[in-house]
């Protein structure tokens, strides 16, 4: 059964060569993770309230995958919903914490992860245990419906990235970063788990790609 590692999470891990230890001299001491698995985005409200607390000078978000990724397509998470719940969630930290600056992961491209790990038979028979239905079930299918079944999905990642973008550019201090999304992942950076979650060497990508974000001068989108 999958579990939580914040151990080697990009954000916060102390295993990887994550965020806060590129950031902090002291991570240990100066960092909380709140994140959970298989955690949707109306779960980010109630994260980002325990988050408040510890009053932090930076907050990481990435959240959203599983919201797509459900049994079936009608079971996804509405768009609406998925905004009101992002926005609702800025708002709580930003009354809280008017100077703490916020990260914002675009959620990653479900169907290029189909799209390469189809080829390979292992991956199909892992996924198969119900790693994200709505975009992986039937991998190896062409067929009309299933194509539009991914399509569907694709699309609905897409929307949840244009209320991330356009959430945060309401926000002082709020930082999207589409790069996560656009990146290329390869299989050493994939769990051998699932061939779903970032590998260690994919969770040091995501650090990478948030350290790049992060530390711009032209201070982001």
């Amino acid at each position: 059964m999958l579990s939580d590692c914040p151990e080697a999470s990009w954000s916060t891990g102390m295993d990887v060569d994550s965020l806060a230890r590129q950031l902090l001299p002291n991570p240990q001491r100066r960092t909380w993770n709140y994140a959970k698995t298989g955690a949707v985005m109306a779960d980010l409200p109630a994260q980002i309230s325990a988050a408040t607390a510890k009053r932090p000078e930076l907050v990481t978000v990435l959240i959203g995958a599983n919201d797509a990724c459900q049994d079936t397509v009608a079971q996804m998470t509405p768009v609406a919903d998925f905004r009101a719940d992002f926005a609702a969630s800025l708002s709580t930290l930003r009354r809280a914490l008017p100077k703490t600056q916020v990260y914002v992961a675009s959620v990653p491209d479900l169907k290029r992860l189909w799209s390469e790990g189809r080829k390979d038979a292992v991956r199909r028979q892992v996924w198969k245990l119900g790693i994200c239905p709505s975009m992986l079930r039937d991998a190896q299918s062409t067929h009309e419906r299933a194509n539009e079944r991914r399509d569907q999905v694709h699309q609905r990642v897409r929307d949840y990235n244009q209320v991330l973008r356009e959430e945060c550019a309401k926000v002082v201090l709020c930082r999207y970063d589409k790069a996560v999304h656009d990146y290329r992942f390869t299989s050493d950076e994939l769990s051998k788990w699932d061939w779903f979650h970032p590998s260690k060497e994919g969770q040091q990508k995501l650090a990478a790609l948030a350290y790049t974000e992060i530390t711009r001068r032209d201070g982001g989108a």
